[in-house]
């Protein structure tokens, strides 16, 4: 774990991140644990999954009213169905892996993410392909509360509006999801909704930051930056695997 000399700053760095992945996710639809998780595991293993998934609840009810004129149920329904799977094996995994491996898998799932965002491949998403993208995505999700890329990656070529809304509709229900597979494994208790509190207001600002000040960077800008925050927390928590 990071070591710092007094707990303000190890409380400042959850909430920097946590803001700092609620701005990325509000301004492209999603990033909020790829950016944050690897980093808060870091901080405090009791961050993740738990905390960081009921971040992603509040955030994603926030930014879905907001693009909700752009919303699409029909694909989703599909994704929905194979998220259900995906919780529970994501619910499994928890079961057998500790501390360290779930570092291991944590790094593993963003610098996998990232490689596959930079492949020239454009998945149309078909019912199939929404229901498969929907079970990784739970299975990530649930174990390392990094659920956002399977979905991402089928959707990254729709337009702007339509990713982030129904991007944000489906984060909604996951969490959801989520959260009821990590209350039956033990993953959530009355400690990690005392630890989430003060995250819900780093994660309203980095929302009132996106929509304030994202509209004026480029997407392709806001890729890049969050590919490589991506690449640099993925590989910290796969640092702290193998140190």
């Amino acid at each position: 774990m990071i070591e710092f000399t007094s707990p303000a700053m190890l409380w400042l760095a959850a909430l920097f991140m946590i803001m700092l992945g609620s701005f990325v996710q509000s301004a492209i639809g999603f990033g909020l644990a790829i950016v944050a998780a690897p980093v808060l595991y870091l901080i405090d293993v009791n961050y993740v999954p738990a905390p960081i998934t009921i971040v992603a609840l509040v955030l994603s009810l926030f930014n879905a009213y907001q693009h909700r004129q752009s919303l699409s149920l029909g694909p989703l329904t599909y994704a929905i169905v194979g998220r259900v799977p995906g919780s529970l094996a994501g619910g499994a995994l928890l079961m057998v892996v500790d501390a360290r491996q779930l570092a291991l898998v944590i790094g593993c799932s963003v610098l996998i993410a990232v490689v596959i965002s930079l492949m020239p491949i454009r998945l149309a998403p078909t019912r199939s392909r929404m229901a498969i993208a929907g079970f990784f995505s739970g299975l990530f999700g649930t174990s390392t509360s990094i659920g956002g890329p399977p979905m991402a990656i089928i959707l990254q070529h729709s337009a702007a509006g339509v990713i982030r809304a129904n991007l944000s509709a489906f984060f909604v229900v996951s969490s959801l999801l989520s959260l009821v597979v990590q209350a039956s494994t033990g993953y959530l208790r009355w400690s990690h909704l005392w630890l989430t509190l003060p995250l819900i207001p780093a994660s309203l600002m980095g929302y009132w930051l996106a929509r304030r000040y994202a509209g004026e960077l480029s997407h392709q800008h806001m890729r890049w930056a969050s590919l490589t925050l991506c690449s640099i927390a993925g590989g910290a928590a796969l640092w702290s695997y193998l140190a």
